[in-house]
């Protein structure tokens, strides 16, 4: 294979060098261009950018492949859990027992909230987004350990296992107080006996007079949720947690910003569109037959939402992991006369068999089936993407830590190419027409 590509521009000859990743994947290293040339690429949206080189999680959409720190979906989804999966996105390898036992430990003891910070909660709007809350107190969360959130890479990363522990036990804390203080319901704080699931749904549900239990498919289903979601590569939120980290700011601060970055429809509401896509179809008096013949005759008048993916080509690899469980939790929690769960599942089945579907590869994604997941919880819709964030969160912790740790890294400063108006001269208020 070539080491390098050349470039002509103009009467120059440029020789750029070829990048070659461990799994084959090349890029033409452009970084001299502009210095050298004056160019540089324009590539909107950077849908043909590597911004950078990882080892976290690996993507084939072509063959449907995801791997993580090389280990692929479907064996850890089948062995692992959230929290060991957490762990491995973090910091690069499985735990050993002892490795394990000191991460649970951390976020055991971790799991509660500073007491104060419930008066915070008491400051927003009944009816705040979770999602803004969430943003507000990741970032609250560095005022409480300002020997955490120094904005110095290197004193931070000297405590990054502790910070990590901190932001992974207390996202869901500061997410289910918010559930509650939005109802106006009293905290519920964690407990040291229930493993990572069991216990957010406890500080969820749990009432005074009823302790929450949660059923073990649901727990299950919930785990799997969250393992599957820990990472995605470099999607809109990831890229903004670097590029925030880029800037020397601390894990706290860039773990808010890839909150906001989740909290935009494009980026984190999918499962929450196809709820609403169920809902639609079911207020129109439709059983989802309907919809399928106008989506097949191209005159349906709103997107087909949870079918097909960017990036996965064929069948979203989650997906299939994530259907099992999904029934499996309904069936332990007796949901059978639900009219949006009819409808999704004609709706899944025209999009296995039908040949329409089929040829357009338009197979249900994982997020067809958690927002499926999350409302036969309890989950109320605008908690869809806080869900998210909590999976999410390893993923962003360990692409942090690889930006923090680049002692060659620069801030990410993006070019652009001006099309405002050219020089022009300021003309006084009396002469504007």
């Amino acid at each position: 294979m070539p080491s390098t590509a050349t470039l002509k521009l103009e009467d120059k000859e440029l020789h750029l060098p070829i990048i070659t990743g461990t799994e084959g994947e090349k890029a033409v290293d452009i970084r001299n261009l502009r210095n050298e040339t004056g160019y540089v690429c324009y590539d909107d949206g950077f849908g043909n950018t590597g911004s950078c080189e990882s080892a976290v999680t690996f993507i084939d959409g072509e063959a449907g492949i995801l791997r993580y720190r090389g280990y692929p979906i479907e064996q850890l989804a089948e062995h692992s859990s959230f929290i060991e999966t957490a762990y491995l996105i973090i910091n690069g390898e499985l735990p050993t027992p002892a490795q394990r036992k000191r991460f649970s430990q951390l976020l055991t003891e971790n799991a509660p909230i500073h007491s104060s910070t419930e008066h915070l909660y008491e400051g927003f709007p009944w009816d705040a987004h979770p999602m803004a809350i969430l943003s507000a107190m990741l970032n609250s969360l560095g005022c409480y350990y300002p020997h955490l959130a120094t904005n110095d890479h290197q004193r931070d990363l000297q405590n990054f296992e502790e910070t990590a522990a901190i932001i992974i036990s207390k996202v869901r804390t500061i997410a289910a107080y918010s559930y509650r203080a939005s109802r106006g319901l009293p905290y519920n704080y964690p407990r040291r006996d229930l493993p990572y699931c069991e216990n957010f749904l406890h500080m969820m549900f749990s009432t005074p007079f009823e302790p929450y239990i949660a059923l073990p498919e649901v727990a299950q289903a919930l785990n799997l949720f969250l393992l599957l979601h820990a990472d995605h590569e470099q999607n809109c939120s990831t890229s903004t947690v670097r590029t925030v980290a880029s800037s020397g700011a601390n894990l706290f601060a860039s773990t808010a910003a890839g909150v906001c970055a989740l909290w935009g429809p494009l980026h984190g509401g999918a499962n929450m569109a196809v709820l609403e896509m169920l809902k639609s179809i079911h207020a129109e008096g439709d059983d989802g037959t309907k919809f399928i013949q106008l989506a097949k005759s191209g005159k349906a008048d709103r997107r087909l939402m949870g079918f097909g993916h960017r990036v996965y080509k064929h069948y979203d690899p989650r997906a299939k992991i994530i259907k099992e469980s999904f029934y499996s939790a309904l069936a332990s929690l007796g949901i059978k006369n639900d009219p949006l769960l009819d409808i999704a599942m004609r709706l899944e089945a025209a999009a296995l068999k039908d040949d329409y579907f089929l040829a357009r590869k338009l197979y249900p994604n994982v997020d067809f089936y958690s927002g499926l997941i999350m409302r036969a919880i309890g989950i109320p819709e605008n908690m869809f993407t806080v869900m998210f964030a909590i999976g999410r969160m390893p993923g962003w912790i360990a692409n942090w830590k690889e930006v923090a740790s680049n002692p060659k890294g620069r801030i990410y400063r993006p070019r652009q190419i001006y099309v405002g108006a050219t020089k022009r001269d300021y003309v006084p208020p009396h002469q504007r027409r």
